[in-house]
């Protein structure tokens, strides 16, 4: 949720206790929603099962791998990799089969026949429906487990270097939208003066090369981001033209035609408009302006909804006008601001009839900002456990916080706002033009770098006359405009309420662009119901289940001649998947003590799985050691332990051991 409060206008909250009391009531909504619950809902896919399963052990080889997931992806012909030990493709290397049935998704790819024993590497990525890259890997064994010479790369689907240029330009498209859109709208509704300020034509001219240059950032990574990881595959013809058939390619791309026509609004808005003098004929343009601007807008904000978030999981065809909504009320409040600190620092001609009309446009940003940010929030988070466990939760608590500190730093600007006047500007100007040559000359001389270096003074009785050369004539215009400019800037500086109203701002749109951080970042992470429903429903297919190493001390009797000792046992790192084993014999005297045979067995009674046998080697006297011990999945396992002192005296303890 995104929120700020209003500049002062002479009505909405009055008093400190009331804007208080405001945003604790909203705060409270939006956490109380929270817990409201709801149907399941995905953002970010997420693997919820596999056959086998990882870690599992089979007894024949199987005929395919099959991958399920908890929402639909996009999958291509090396999205699904399964490799022998040695690290050759055990699988045919044909694209993935669609198994999917009903609410199921489900992916497979066939075998080679005739796999021998040992451990398998299930390697897979795809682009799960909101747009962003997945990737996961477990193992398998046929017949008993062996070593792998298999060595995946540690760096996640969608990260490296590639990824972070990736989310920069992602935190530029938000910014450039944020300043064409909330500029324009600053201009059409709030102060329409603006159109011929060339500060402003710059500001929103800037968001709009900003916004053009990240959407073709994003475009030419999107196939390196998704796949290889490397800058190089950015230049692919093959990878572009795959990425054109995907929904977010085609979302890149229809943001740049819409960007295309916004070009033309900007050229009309800040050209035609502008120089239109009849007041009627401002209107109708206006209108039109608004009309077409909003549209585009739209259509804009519409390219993020249709291939994010939003664009998946439960009530979808809802949530997608409400993140346009979200999304258009963001550019009116934050443009809107950039907007008028850009007036209060470099033009000296807005009045206080603007800065209140942007009041009632912030104040209007607030209410959709509050009703949709706290529907989406319900949406991706849901319960308490999500927004406190989970780092979608947290963001969403750090974004809060941050409206929390903007709307404090608000108040004041509204306190600012409802004492600035142009009273002093009028009497301080008219002061001003009754002065003579010498005070207009220093004060021109105070404008950065905006003054001509010589004859500063007002032209003189003969220089205006008709005999003066049309250069000499543009020169003393400029001059003039240069010294009005500079009488308008001393006298607004010098106002103390439009200074105090200029700082505050200037705080605001510091905590915004932090706030804007923060909410680009929590487009890319996995929302916080989605992960819950993921480590909640998901078996041990999806990930290794978390543990710690295992440490067990048995005793022992033969019955037989030194016959008595102890076994230790250490299992590490004691989770699903593959662990490293080792087993030390001490006698009764202490010291390590070597016998003919020893072997374990791992059973998981509650699942009926195993016994599971692991015969460890000899490493040194009194010391075995096994790798590559496959637990499947994780649970209250019993290991058996036997132990051979000679040809006829042999005992079988065991201990149950909580692993994973």
């Amino acid at each position: 949720m995104s929120a700020t409060a209003p500049y002062a206008g002479p009505s909405p909250i009055r008093r400190p206790v009331a804007a208080a009391a405001l945003l604790a009531a909203l705060v409270s909504l939006v956490f109380g929603l929270l817990l409201a619950g709801a149907g399941p809902a995905s953002a970010h896919a997420a693997l919820t099962g596999s056959d086998p399963q990882d870690g599992a052990v089979v007894d024949t080889a199987p005929k395919e791998v099959t991958l399920s997931f908890s929402e639909a992806i996009a999958v291509g012909d090396d999205s699904i990799r399964v490799l022998d030990p040695s690290g050759k493709r055990a699988d045919t290397e044909a694209e993935p089969r669609d198994l999917s049935e009903g609410g199921t998704v489900r992916y497979g790819v066939a075998l080679h026949s005739g796999l021998p024993d040992g451990t398998y590497t299930v390697a897979w990525q795809a682009i799960s429906a909101d747009s962003h890259p997945i990737s996961g890997a477990f193992t398998f064994s046929i017949g008993a487990p062996s070593e792998t010479t298999v060595a995946l790369s540690s760096q996640e689907a969608g990260g490296g270097p590639v990824g972070v240029v990736y989310d920069i330009a992602r935190y530029a498209a938000y910014g450039g939208f944020v300043l064409l859109v909330g500029g324009s709208a600053f201009v059409l509704i709030c102060w329409r003066g603006g159109a011929s300020a060339l500060p402003m034509q710059r500001l929103v001219v800037r968001g709009w090369l900003t916004l053009t240059a990240a959407t073709l950032v994003m475009l030419l990574l999107r196939n390196p981001y998704t796949g290889s990881g490397k800058f190089a595959d950015a230049f692919d013809l093959a990878g572009l033209q795959s990425v054109l058939d995907t929904k977010p390619g085609a979302a890149l791309v229809s943001r740049l035609l819409l960007l295309g026509a916004a070009a033309l609004f900007i050229a009309v808005l800040f050209g035609t408009y502008a120089r239109r003098e009849d007041e009627q004929e401002r209107k109708d343009l206006t209108f039109g302006l608004a009309v077409g601007g909003g549209v585009v807008a739209a259509g804009i904000a519409a390219t993020w909804a249709m291939s994010e978030h939003a664009s998946t999981g439960i009530q979808a065809s809802i949530a997608m006008p409400v993140d346009v909504a979200h999304l258009l009320a963001v550019a009116a409040w934050l443009g809107g601001l950039a907007s008028l600190l850009v007036a209060l620092y470099r033009t000296p001609d807005i009045g206080s009839a603007s800065v209140r009309r942007f009041s009632a446009v912030a104040f209007g940003s607030v209410v959709v900002l509050a009703a949709t940010g706290i529907y989406q929030s319900w949406r991706q988070v849901g319960s308490w456990s999500a927004l406190t466990g989970t780092r979608y939760g947290q963001l969403l608590i750090l974004k809060v916080a941050l409206i929390a500190v903007l709307l404090a730093v608000a108040w004041f600007s509204r306190r600012w706002t409802g004492r600035l006047t142009d009273t002093a500007v009028a009497s301080s100007g008219a002061e001003a033009t009754s002065s003579g040559a010498e005070a207009t000359s220093s004060g021109a001389e105070e404008e950065d770098g905006a003054t001509e270096p010589e004859n500063t003074a007002p032209a003189a009785p003969d220089e205006a006359s008709d005999d003066v050369a049309p250069e000499r004539a543009a020169q003393l215009a400029r001059q003039r405009a240069v010294l009005t400019a500079t009488k308008k800037k001393r006298i607004r500086d010098a106002d103390p309420e439009r200074s105090g109203l200029r700082r505050s701002v200037l705080a605001e749109a510091a905590v915004a662009v932090v706030l804007l951080a923060v909410t680009t970042m929590l487009t890319s992470t996995e929302p916080g119901r989605t992960e819950e429903e993921a480590a909640g429903g998901a078996t041990a297919a999806s990930a290794p289940a978390a543990g710690g190493p295992v440490n067990l001390s048995m005793p022992f009797d033969t019955g037989g001649r030194n016959g008595k000792g102890t076994v230790r046992i250490d299992l590490d790192p004691g989770r699903t998947g593959s662990n490293d084993l080792h087993v030390w014999i001490d006698g009764s005297d202490g010291e390590p003590m070597d016998v003919p045979e020893l072997k374990l067995a791992l059973t998981l009674e509650s699942k009926d799985i195993g016994p599971l046998p692991v015969v460890p080697d000899r490493l040194a006297e009194g010391h075995w050691t096994a790798s590559g011990v496959q637990i499947p999945m994780a649970g209250d396992w019993k290991i058996d332990v036997t132990v051979r002192t000679s040809d006829i005296d042999q005992v079988t303890i065991d201990k149950n051991a909580k692993i994973g």
